[in-house]
C-alpha cells in the first residue's frame, strides 16, 4: 500500500496539483491514493521528489511485511492442521496473500506430481475445504497422510490425478468419499521448487 494521502498533506498539496505535476487526471490520481491502481516506479520517484521524501517513505508497512507460515512434514487424517507438530520448516508470503485466507506449507513427497513439483519442494496451501476440477489440492484420504494431486470431480465421485504419467490416478466414488473419506483440506496456490 502506498502512503500517498499522508505524504500530499504534509507536503501542502491538493490531488489536483499532484496531478497536474504528474500528468494525471485528479480521478486518476485519486485512484492511486486509494489503492485502486498501481504506480509505476518512475512516477513514484516523481511524487517522493514532489513530497521532499525518499520512495520508501512513500510504501507502507503493509507492502513489506510478510508472514510466518509453517511448512508441514506430513498431514495426517484426523489431526486438524492448527494440531500438527510436525513442522520441518517456515516460509513466508506477502502479507496481502495472508489476508485472504488461512495458509500452510507442505513439503513434496514422492514423485507422483513430477516433473512440475518434485521431493522436498515446499507447496503454499490455502487453507479450504473444496476445490475446483483442474485445481491442486491437498487431499486426505482416511487412514493415510495427506497427498497433493490434480483434482477431478465427476458427478460420480473423484478423481486425483498425479502429473507424472507413471502413476495412475485415484478414483473414489461418492460413497467412498463419504465413507474413507476422501477430504480436501486446501488448494494448493504456489509452488517454491527446492534446488
Amino acid at each position: 500500500m502506498v502512503n500517498l494521502k499522508a505524504r500530499r498533506k504534509e507536503a501542502g498539496y491538493t490531488q489536483a496539483e499532484v496531478a497536474a505535476y504528474i500528468g494525471l487526471s485528479q480521478p486518476q490520481y485519486s485512484a492511486w491514493e486509494n489503492g485502486k491502481s498501481r504506480i509505476d516506479h518512475i512516477s513514484l520517484e516523481k511524487l517522493a521528489a514532489l513530497f521532499g521524501c525518499t520512495v520508501d517513505a512513500l510504501i507502507t508497512k503493509s507492502e513489506t511485511t510478510s508472514v510466518r507460515i509453517p511448512v508441514l512434514g506430513e498431514v495426517a487424517a484426523g489431526i486438524p492442521i492448527e494440531a500438527v507438530t510436525d513442522i520441518v520448516d517456515y516460509e513466508e508470503i506477502d502479507a496481502a496473500m495472508a489476508s485472504t485466507g488461512e495458509f500452510f506449507g507442505l513439503r513434496i513427497k514422492g514423485a507422483s506430481m513430477e516433473p512440475r513439483m518434485r521431493e522436498g519442494d515446499v507447496v503454499i496451501v490455502r487453507k479450504q475445504d473444496d476445490a475446483d476440477t483442474g485445481d491442486t489440492a491437498v487431499v486426505l484420504v482416511n487412514g493415510d497422510s495427506a497427498t497433493v494431486k490434480k483434482i477431478k470431480k465427476g458427478p460420480d465421485g473423484i478423481s486425483l490425478i498425479p502429473t507424472n504419467p507413471a502413476y495412475d490416478p485415484l478414483y473414489y466414488t461418492a460413497a467412498e468419499v463419504e465413507r474413507l473419506p476422501v477430504r480436501i483440506i486446501g488448494r494448493v496456490v504456489e509452488l517454491r521448487a527446492k534446488y
